[in-house]
């Protein structure tokens, strides 16, 4: 855990651009974020949610203008769904 100046410190350098979140998620959710940083090449479980949202996103203005797009994210929307439980 961060001492409490060092918590300051970082958010007197980072008010503008970031946000602190801290989340508790299923060992399932820290492990698939270790395997994505791994296999992107990424700094870690922070720059992989980054990557993660980053990459959805993308997905979703894809699906705009892109059949198969719009199906992908059909099936990714509808198992998150059914699965959700094992993941929040």
């Amino acid at each position: 855990m961060a001492t409490n100046a060092s918590q300051r410190r970082w958010r007197a350098k980072n008010r503008f651009t970031k946000t602190q979140l801290n989340v508790m998620a299923r060992r399932l959710v820290h492990d698939d974020l270790d395997e994505i940083a791994r296999v992107f090449n990424l700094r870690g479980k922070a720059e992989a949610v980054s990557f993660s949202a980053y990459t959805a996103k993308g997905l979703i203005q894809y699906a705009t203008h892109n059949t198969e797009a719009q199906r992908l994210l059909a099936i990714f929307v509808k198992s998150w769904f059914r699965d959700r439980d094992l993941y929040g």
